[in-house]
């Protein structure tokens, strides 16, 4: 109970800063009001009197300081008022496509005691709250209006990865946090604060700017008491979670870190190369399972984890977990990258490695050709329109390794990466950023080598595309991951030694002279 006790009184300290802008801005008019009803009632400066001409001036005074006050406190409101806070973006999931799901979160909240979520909505993320039904949130309310049950919004990869009794301990705590959504006090608290931080926004001028400074002034006066507000509320439910299924949210836990685990590498190395070639992986959240499952085969730290596959797993609990998880994963593609030019192309996981995994190595390859041409000749750029889709015709160029390996020993790395790096950039075939680093010309040059390499292993019949659930595009020699030819291009790359990319590829029954199909 102590910490709801912190929690309202938290919320009452914030109350009280909004009251007192209240005060604030009706002092002024409750002045002017007093001193026109003086001059009315002829108690202050009445007519004729000795010191009339100093409370008439002190009316007009307080009176125009009334009314700036007035206008400067409607220009506030009305931007309060206006404020719709901003929602992470998320995919609805109506009650009748995930009926059990839904009862699952009524019984957990009738066992806590405390209100049910509103809705159920998932977002492409690792983690999960407690969200605002009502975006529109108003500043000046002074009566507390009934609050409504907030939106527990869920991270789609819990659903796939987590047994059905591991989400719901999971879940526990966060909707015990909706009764302090209930709490009138708290709510209006919130509510407040909210509408505050959604009406700041660029930098602006004139009256925009004051309201501006006095909304920052606002915000900064009560920034403890809102932290403090949330961290009460967060202790709270989580002790009163206590009471359901504890003993199981400690294995829940540690599924969350391996979950972000295998969800960051699945964007970042597995989606991330369909992306740009306009590709969109419509089960992504499958795709997690896949890499967590293979990780654990690998990491003698995820011992025991593959064995909990034979429970239900929470997906189970949606009607048709095909169609949310191709809604989630459009929805990670247009966060985490933006829509193409062009319109995504669905893409099922069996057919990866021959419209992701060697087409992007033909695009990066027709573009190391591109570059090198131009290097050599200071020439027109050929191959690729700057989004792959030269790779969709068949042809093949002349003998690129001889050629690019000779550059290489004599040093022309440098000259090379740069005209590459500005090839792609002017394509517009860059990483994203959300997921992946800006990388240097050097990095770029050996990434589109080592693609060359490939093509030129499939094209010999020695190796074949493929992909990996943990690394994404690899080369597979004879159904497994053979040597990777990175380091050796590395080495050829930065240091001009080419022996053992050389090495290499002889090993690889490679011939230098054979051109390349692209």
């Amino acid at each position: 109970m102590a910490a709801v006790d912190a929690a309202r009184a938290h919320a009452q300290a914030l109350l009280r800063v909004r009251g007192f802008g209240v005060a604030v801005a009706a002092l002024p008019a409750a002045l002017a009001v007093v001193l026109l009803a003086g001059r009315l009632t002829g108690r202050l400066g009445a007519s004729g009197s000795a010191d009339a001409v100093a409370w008439d001036t002190a009316r007009w005074v307080v009176g125009l300081v009334a009314v700036v006050v007035l206008v400067i406190a409607f220009l506030v409101t009305r931007a309060h008022a206006g404020a719709v806070p901003p929602q992470t973006p998320a995919v609805p999931v109506a009650e009748a496509d995930a009926p059990e799901l839904y009862r699952l979160i009524r019984e957990l909240a009738d066992r806590l005691e405390v209100p049910a979520p509103s809705a159920i909505a998932l977002t492409p993320d690792c983690d999960s709250w407690l969200e605002d039904a009502h975006p529109r949130l108003r500043l000046l309310s002074l009566r507390p209006a009934e609050p409504s049950a907030p939106v527990l919004v869920i991270g789609s990869p819990f659903l796939w990865w987590m047994r059905a009794g591991e989400l719901r301990a999971l879940l526990a705590p966060v909707v015990a946090g909706t009764a302090a959504a209930a709490d009138p006090e708290i709510a209006a608290a919130r509510r407040f604060v909210r509408s505050l931080d959604a009406s700041l926004g660029a930098p602006r001028r004139g009256p925009a700017a004051l309201v501006d400074r006095i909304t920052r002034r606002l915000l900064g006066t009560c920034r403890d008491h809102s932290a403090e507000l949330e961290r009460s509320v967060a202790a709270w439910a989580s002790e009163h979670a206590k009471s359901v299924d504890y003993g199981l949210r400690i294995a829940a836990q540690e599924q969350v870190g391996l979950a972000y685990a295998g969800w960051d590498r699945l964007l970042s190395r597995v989606a991330l190369p369909a992306w740009r070639l306009g590709r969109l992986p419509t089960h992504l959240n499958a795709g997690v399972v896949a890499a967590l499952t293979e990780l654990s085969r690998r990491d003698r730290l995820a011992d025991g984890y593959e064995s909990r596959l034979g429970d239900r797993p929470a997906c189970d609990l949606l009607e048709e977990p095909g169609r949310v998880d191709a809604a989630v994963s459009l929805l990670a593609a247009e966060l985490f990258f933006g829509a193409p030019a062009t319109g995504w192309q669905d893409l099922d996981w069996a057919d990866y490695p021959a419209q992701v995994v060697d087409r992007g190595w033909r695009s990066q390859a027709s573009a190391l050709q591109a570059a090198l041409d131009g290097t050599e000749r200071g020439g027109t750029e050929r191959g690729g329109d700057g989004r792959g889709n030269a790779v969709a015709h068949s042809r093949t160029v002349g003998p690129t390794l001889t050629r690019l390996l000779a550059r290489l020993a004599d040093g022309g790395g440098e000259p090379l990466s740069a005209a590459l790096a500005t090839q792609l950039e002017r394509s517009g075939r860059t990483a994203a950023p959300p997921l992946q680093p800006v990388r240097s010309g050097r990095d770029l040059l050996v990434e589109h080598v080592t693609a060359l390499v490939c093509c030129a292993a499939v094209d010999t019949g020695a190796g074949v595309a493929g992909l990996d659930w943990l690394d994404g595009p690899v080369l597979l020699v004879d159904g497994r991951r053979g040597a990777d030819p990175a380091g050796a291009v590395a080495q050829a790359v930065e240091r001009g030694k080419d022996a053992p990319l050389r090495a290499w590829l002889e090993g690889a029954c490679i011939r230098l002279e054979r051109p390349v199909r692209l």
